[in-house]
């Protein structure tokens, strides 16, 4: 039998779990998930490394498609919905898959994970092209699902990057780069919702983020292209056009009403003087950077 993996293994600090008191369990747990940070920033070149590959292609008009089962599978998920509120970018390039369809967002649907034939299904229904950048989450780094997405992305030329809790993972192989977070054993042995999977989130959000910033999604390090689809944005999108402009708020919203809520083309009017339109010439000549558009 072959040795466990390394997110598989018995913790060595906590072999008597079922015997702490509340406040010994509380501080175990939370002292183990304090290292997933540890285990992302030991990855941050690949997750330079990936960045750097994914923002050619994604100016390109490539979409970021996360792929993976069970909580690797809803992390992805849960990162895609985000990128359109956050930074406006189109939901459908942001497709999510997970082994068992939408419902297993909710309900586990077990088994899933095991068909590798449906990843490559599955992947292969969101008719890959080169430009897309597909990020496929495993903590084991052998969920077959996975892999067959892998596949399927690779023969049509995307970008693949894995995504693992394991050293020596088959997906991290199968792919054209990999994130590799050794985050070892958990202190429930196995549960890799634990701090495998906060190194997930925390690597997800650090690689969306990067690639937004270098889209030029954020002025200074504001979030000028969030999309105001509610109250709180609405809010949100005043405040953040007075703070990089210095403009009066009734200033900041007369712009903003003026442009259909645009955080970024308000902030060009009001720092150019410019008129709506004319300040969207200059985002769409400078190909979205607020920087560029207002001559820095």
């Amino acid at each position: 039998m072959n040795p466990p993996l390394r997110t598989e293994q018995p913790h060595p600090d906590h072999p008597g779990l079922d015997r702490y008191d509340t406040a010994a369990l509380v501080e175990a747990f939370v002292a183990d998930q304090a290292l997933a940070a540890l285990a992302v920033r030991a990855a941050a070149p690949q997750l330079a490394a990936a960045v750097d590959a994914a923002v050619p292609r994604l100016r390109a008009g490539g979409r970021i498609v996360t792929v993976g089962a069970g909580t690797s599978g809803r992390l992805g998920v849960l990162d895609s919905v985000e990128l359109h509120p956050t930074f406006s970018w189109p939901r459908e390039r942001a497709p999510a898959l997970l082994a068992g369809g939408a419902g297993a967002m909710f309900v586990a649907v077990e088994g899933a994970e095991d068909d590798a034939a449906q990843g490559a299904a599955d992947l292969a229904a969101l008719q890959p092209q080169a430009n897309d950048v597909v990020l496929l989450l495993a903590a084991s780094g052998a969920t077959p699902y996975a892999l067959g997405a892998a596949e399927a992305a690779s023969a049509a030329g995307a970008l693949t990057v894995a995504i693992v809790n394991n050293p020596g993972a088959p997906l991290a192989a199968a792919c054209e780069l990999a994130v590799v977070l050794d985050t070892g054993p958990e202190v429930i042995s196995g549960s890799t919702r634990l701090k495998a999977g906060t190194a997930q989130k925390i690597a997800l959000n650090t690689f969306s983020s990067s690639v937004m910033v270098r889209l030029h999604k954020v002025y200074g390090n504001l979030m000028v292209d969030l999309r105001a689809s509610n109250a709180k944005l609405v809010r949100r999108a005043l405040r953040l056009t007075v703070r990089a402009t210095g403009a009066s708020e009734a200033a900041a919203q007369a712009a903003l009403a003026a442009c259909g809520s645009r955080v970024k083309t308000a902030i060009v009017m009001l720092r150019a003087g410019v008129e709506a339109a004319e300040a969207e010439r200059r985002l769409e000549a400078a190909a979205g950077s607020v920087a560029q558009a207002l001559g820095g």
